[in-house]
């Protein structure tokens, strides 16, 4: 993917998947429909961790094989990839008889833009291909009847595996009201996240550690159980800062969180919530929530029960990617609930062994390795000494 220095595409998120054990794809042929589309999606890339709740889109002006203007949607709230595309044009362009690709169905509605159906009309296109149609209420194919009612041809799915893979965090909340639900792990190589007394500083190299922060700085939470919080009295922020202040969210049954943990300390500069059982002491929870803490009480005292709860919460906050950090039980009941979406993982060469050292995922498990199949591998890239795999659920159409 071509870099921009003002807005760089984040490396460690590819936007098509490689495939899981299959050859990898064949590029698409220059000057293709294919092609342009997936050039559409490398720009809509860059406005990752810019644009949520929004999603990420790209668009393209092309006529006799010449890019007659091209942009993304850069920030929520600013314009849409397709007014970006018609301001790097000029207003004085001539751009009737082009072809527009667009990675995401042109919006038919005023929000906090007005529509861009009805300018992509205005340019007298000789066509639009879009990758994927828009499941957002308020469009939801509406973009691509205002433009087929104006005598438009219009081509669809185009590009579309790869643009749905680019948008699956922003597809899930729209159709489901949870967010994209990220697990982040550091293990050895034998498969432990901790010692068998607990130690596990470091087993990721700085670079990876590196990394992780930049995952951070453009998600909207990062979740942690009570464990991780006991043993690390971690602080959760980004460092540098990122493009989002992740919200700090723990999942914590029994409301066991100290008010001296360095979570709660700087709950007044960087939100801290806190989801807990019914059964947390309600004085407790009451001088958390006198420190800046947000409590949330769970109706229900099961671990899959509350991550459920806890999901439906930061969907209806808006929330679009968030970001799991542990410990192995909080990704144990995500696993059990089948709500992980993608897990990015980094592998350390280091053997610790031991039956009681710490894995990365408890809870209650699968009962046979035939059911251990659905992912597919995304990138694995070596850092420094380390791997880093990323892999994502299988899409039910794959």
């Amino acid at each position: 993917m071509p870099s921009d220095p003002d807005n760089p595409i984040d490396p460690i998120h590819p936007g098509e998947p490689t495939g899981s054990g299959d050859s990898p794809r064949k590029p698409p042929e220059a000057g293709s429909d294919e092609a342009w589309m997936h050039r559409a999606a490398e720009l809509a890339m860059r406005g990752q961790g810019l644009v949520e709740p929004n999603p990420m889109v790209g668009c393209l002006i092309v006529r006799d094989g010449q890019v007659l203007g091209e942009g993304w949607h850069r920030r929520f709230g600013g314009p849409h990839a397709e007014r970006e595309a018609l301001a790097a044009a000029g207003e004085r362009a001539d751009l009737s008889g082009a072809t527009w690709y667009v990675t995401l169905e042109p919006c038919c509605h005023y929000g906090k833009t007005p529509p861009c159906s009805g300018a992509v009309i205005a340019s007298r296109p000789a066509r639009v291909v879009v990758a994927l149609r828009d499941p957002f209420p308020a469009v939801d194919g509406g973009g691509l009847e205002h433009i087929a009612a104006a005598g438009i041809p219009i081509e669809l799915g185009v590009g579309e595996a790869e643009v749905a893979n680019l948008c699956a965090p922003y597809l899930k909340r729209v159709r489901t009201g949870r967010p994209w639900v990220i697990a982040k792990w550091a293990m050895t190589l034998d498969g432990k996240i901790a010692t068998s007394t607990g130690d596990s500083r470091w087993i990721s190299s700085p670079e990876s550690r590196r990394r992780v922060h930049e995952l951070r700085g453009r998600v909207d939470a990062v979740i942690v159980g009570a464990g991780t919080v006991l043993a690390d009295d971690p602080q959760l922020t980004t460092r540098p800062p990122g493009h989002r202040v992740a919200t700090r969210i723990v999942v914590d049954r029994h409301g066991t969180l100290a008010p001296d943990t360095q979570l709660v300390r700087t709950a007044r500069q960087c939100p801290v919530r806190l989801f807990v059982g019914p059964d947390a002491d309600a004085a407790r929870m009451a001088k958390l929530q006198e420190a800046g803490v947000d409590v949330v009480r769970c109706e229900a005292n099961g671990r899959v029960k509350m991550v459920e709860t806890m999901l439906s919460h930061c969907g209806a906050a808006g929330m679009t990617n968030v970001l799991v950090e542990g410990g192995s039980a909080l990704l144990g009941a995500l696993r059990d609930a089948g709500q992980i979406d993608e897990a990015q993982v980094f592998v350390s060469p280091k053997i610790v062994g031991g039956q009681k050292a710490i894995t990365p995922v408890a809870g209650i498990g699968l009962s046979a390795m035939s059911q251990a199949h659905g992912w597919e591998t995304q990138s694995i890239e070596r850092v420094d000494d380390d791997v880093h795999i990323i892999v994502r659920k299988r899409s039910k159409s794959a």
